[in-house]
């Protein structure tokens, strides 16, 4: 499934400020931590506390949020689907990046053990 032109220009001026909230309310409703929800996006963007939370304070878009971001080498390993899309599918960079994170917040909200949701037994790379 292809998303559209629409549909990656509202991930792409959606702020991360927005969504972030979300975020937090899903994986704590199910026992899991912010410390936790920092950790994957960490792994995701390199991003540290001090940098998620200028971009929250900056009201960064998706697409400022990710032109920072220093994605992990791993991160084609997030595969499956979110929100109806095939992950691996996506065309879009951006979008894909998105949906990246969405699955990540998600496998964790779903109770995944952190080595898996890091990918960590996949490969070398290593959350920091």
């Amino acid at each position: 499934m292809q998303t559209t032109k629409e549909h990656d220009e509202r991930m792409a001026n959606m702020t991360f400020s927005s969504v972030y909230p979300h975020y937090i309310v899903k994986v704590e409703k199910k026992g899991r931590t912010t410390e936790e929800l920092q950790q994957v996006i960490t792994w995701l963007t390199g991003f540290d506390a001090k940098d998620l939370q200028r971009l929250l304070d900056n009201q960064a878009t998706f697409t400022q949020f990710f032109a920072e971001a220093r994605l992990n080498p791993n991160a084609q390993l997030i595969t499956g689907t979110i929100c109806g899309y095939r992950i691996e599918d996506i065309a879009t960079p951006l979008t894909k990046q998105v949906r990246y994170l969405d699955k990540l917040v998600d496998e964790l909200a779903k109770g995944r053990k952190m080595e898996k949701i890091l990918r960590s037994s996949s490969g070398p790379f290593e959350a920091s």
